[in-house]
C-alpha cells in the first residue's frame, strides 16, 4: 500500500507508532500536522515535566538535551519517509541516523514547550535520505542541524 494516498492530516500518535520503530520513552514525535510526500514534513513533540530525563538533566532547572532534539528531528525524518510512500525495502525497513552536521542549538527547550519539528528532504539516493532539519519553539528557532539517515532492513 502507498502511504501518501492514505495520509489524512493530522497524523496521530496511534499512526506514527506503526511507522516508527520507537516506543516510550523514546518516542519523540507526538503528531505530524503538514507533509508535502517526498519534500518535506511538519511534527509536534510536545514537551513535558513528566519527561524521564528531566529527572537528572537538569535538577531544579530542567532543560531537554540537544540529543534528544536532534533525535526528536531524526524521527521526523523518519516518518517523511515513511509517510511519503518510498521506502526501497516496504514495510521491513527501518531507517537509521547515519550523520549529524553542523548542529546548533540556539535556545533552550524546557517543559511546557511545543517543539515544531520542520523536516526537508534535500536528496534520497541508494536507501539514504539527507535531511535539512530544524527545531521551533514559540516561532524561533531552538536547533537546527543536517541528517542523514540509512535505511535497512530489520
Amino acid at each position: 500500500m502507498n502511504d501518501t494516498a492514505a495520509t489524512s492530516l493530522p497524523v496521530d500518535a496511534e499512526r506514527i507508532a506503526a511507522i516508527l520503530p520507537h516506543r516510550y520513552p523514546f518516542l519523540l514525535v507526538d503528531r505530524v500536522i503538514e507533509l508535502t510526500p517526498g519534500q518535506s514534513i511538519v511534527a509536534i513533540k510536545n514537551v513535558s515535566l513528566n519527561e524521564p530525563f528531566f529527572q537528572g538533566h537538569f535538577p531544579g532547572h530542567p532543560v531537554m538535551p540537544g540529543v534528544l532534539i536532534v533525535e526528536a528531528l531524526a524521527q521526523a525524518s523518519g516518518l517523511l519517509i515513511g509517510l511519503s510512500g518510498t521506502r526501497t525495502n516496504g514495510d521491513s525497513s527501518i531507517f537509521y541516523l547515519a550523520k549529524v552536521d553542523n548542529a546548533r542549538f540556539l535556545k533552550p527547550v524546557v517543559p511546557g514547550d511545543q517543539l515544531r519539528l520542520e523536516v526537508q528532504l534535500k536528496r534520497q539516493i541508494r536507501g539514504m535520505g539527507i535531511f535539512t532539519a530544524c527545531a521551533v519553539v514559540d516561532g524561533k528557532n531552538v536547533a537546527t542541524c543536517e541528517l542523514m539517515c540509512a535505511e535497512s532492513t530489520r
